[in-house]
């Protein structure tokens, strides 16, 4: 790491290996004294400006939040603010216009490369031509002797462009995951990143963060007043924001048109959906006012809406579909909690939750089945909203009797339960929809659904939510039954 100014190729490569084996890796820590952290100081704060060297500072940064815990309490104030200046000046930087010069810079050493390639040839043949004995003998220049005999075109080009993008691309994806970290009261493995943004147990990792004083067993750095200021200062949020838009509509052209870049559509679209999984996680963690207030959430309500809708299908990617409906589902929360006016509309919503229930990644389904309960809740405490309701009724409980995943089918019922809680549109909508016999004669079946197929398919986690599933639906039966003792 040492030779990380003569050797970056190298020192990136050390970077992501300290990176992987400092994660929840408690052990590891009694083998950083203090001359070690001050290499790594040294390069996380290196001013160079190649994105090989961004890469190299993001890693470090990262190493270095892995190993907190070895750094003195005094310093770790100074240590946070560094580490996110490092992630603010790496998603700073627009990936799409830096494919688009990078691309020129390589368009125009290529260019120049042909032409003195082209001129050393010219050269050859004039100068260096020469003539067999026999006049009768073709002459054939040097050069193209020493061309046919030299196997430089069989190795791979340089690219350093293209390697570069590749490096800019990787830090962001890195800062983002890291920042994920952050915000989690616990740290994410690899196998759990994906489960991240699972909608099924994001309500119970809330549940779980919680001590019995009613704090935060491990206060997530949204909720530190210091890190906090740390975290808007560098404005973490906003560049994340800026991540989650789709990529810019050149920079993908120039890929889908160079194959050697072709890969790097890729990364792009994965660098947006590791935005959007740690708005996701930030949502969580963060109170309105860390997010800017009420109007800031509409508009972050109009963006999620214009990335499902853009189109007009739903997007087939399911990673990006989980990541962005995950996002959604945090904010429709949020904004229903601080009784914040929603903004998509009834239509809106049951278009994404037809097409999503369809998705065959199990926790899209949980997403927008839990985003109808949200906006449902919020539509039964206003006016003339039986029909929206009763809509939304149905289509939930469509879903909870013929789901094939009990956990999606949980939720579905979780959701009723949100929706039909309270409210004269409410009441009137379940009664048009039968909903008290419907739900008596399925509550059976999905006692039997649990016992067959709880402990087999679902982890420990999930078998807690849906036991309060079914302890609620006993109750929910009977406060629907009391409804039905006085008029409607």
């Amino acid at each position: 790491m040492k030779k990380f100014s003569t050797n970056v190729d190298l020192a990136i490569s050390v970077a992501n290996c300290l990176q992987a084996v400092t994660e929840d890796n408690p052990d590891l820590l009694l083998s950083f004294n203090p001359s070690a952290l001050r290499v790594l100081e040294t390069v996380m704060l290196c001013p160079e400006s190649t994105m090989k060297h961004v890469l190299l500072r993001t890693l470090i940064a990262g190493t270095i939040w892995n190993i907190k815990d070895t750094i003195p309490p005094g310093s770790q104030g100074s240590m946070v603010n560094a580490i996110l200046k490092v992630f603010s000046e790496s998603l700073a930087i627009d990936a799409g216009e830096t494919i688009i010069r990078m691309n020129e810079a390589e368009k125009n050493r290529l260019k120049l490369a042909v032409e003195a390639e082209t001129e050393e040839n010219m050269s050859d043949v004039v100068d260096n031509c020469v003539l067999s004995e026999d006049d009768n003998m073709e002459e054939i220049p040097k050069g193209k002797l020493r061309r046919e005999n030299d196997v430089s075109d069989l190795l791979p080009s340089d690219k350093w462009e293209l390697k570069e993008v590749t490096a800019l691309l990787t830090a962001q994806q890195t800062a983002l995951e890291i920042i994920v970290n952050m915000c989690c009261s616990e740290d994410p493995s690899d196998d759990e990143w994906e489960e991240l943004s699972s909608s099924d147990e994001s309500d119970l990792f809330m549940e779980n963060s919680y001590n019995e004083g009613g704090g935060l067993l491990m206060t997530p750095l949204c909720l530190s007043d210091e890190v906090r200021s740390v975290f808007l200062n560098n404005l973490i949020p906003k560049k994340i924001l800026e991540k989650t838009a789709f990529p810019n509509s050149v920079a993908l052209d120039i890929c889908m048109h160079n194959p050697s870049w072709k890969p790097l559509i890729k990364k792009l679209n994965t660098v947006q959906c590791r935005a959007l999984t740690c708005l996701h996680s930030i949502l969580l963690v963060s109170d309105v006012d860390c997010l800017g207030g009420a109007s800031a959430l509409q508009s972050l309500a109009q963006h999620l809406s214009q990335l499902i809708f853009s189109k007009t299908e739903l997007p087939a990617d399911t990673e990006f579909l989980e990541a962005v409906t995950s996002a959604l589902r945090a904010l429709l929360q949020t904004m229903a909690s601080k009784n914040i006016s929603q903004c998509m509309t009834p239509e809106q919503l049951l278009a994404l939750c037809e097409a999503g229930i369809h998705s065959s990644n199990a926790s899209v389904r949980v997403n927008v089945v839990s985003i109808l309960g949200i906006s449902g809740s919020v539509l039964a405490k206003e006016q003339d909203t039986a029909e929206t309701l009763k809509m939304i009724g149905k289509f939930l409980l469509e879903v909870a009797m013929k789901e094939s995943s009990l956990v999606v089918a949980g939720e579905a019922l979780d959701a009723l339960f949100d929706v039909f809680a309270d409210g004269k549109e409410a009441e009137k909508a379940a009664v048009q929809i039968k909903l008290l016999p419907t739900l008596k004669e399925f509550q059976p079946v999905f006692r039997t659904r649990m016992r067959k197929e709880g402990k087999g398919q679902c982890s420990t986690d999930q078998l807690c939510v849906l036991d309060n599933v079914r302890m609620n639906l006993r109750r929910f039966i009977a406060y629907q039954e009391t409804l039905g003792k006085t008029p409607t």
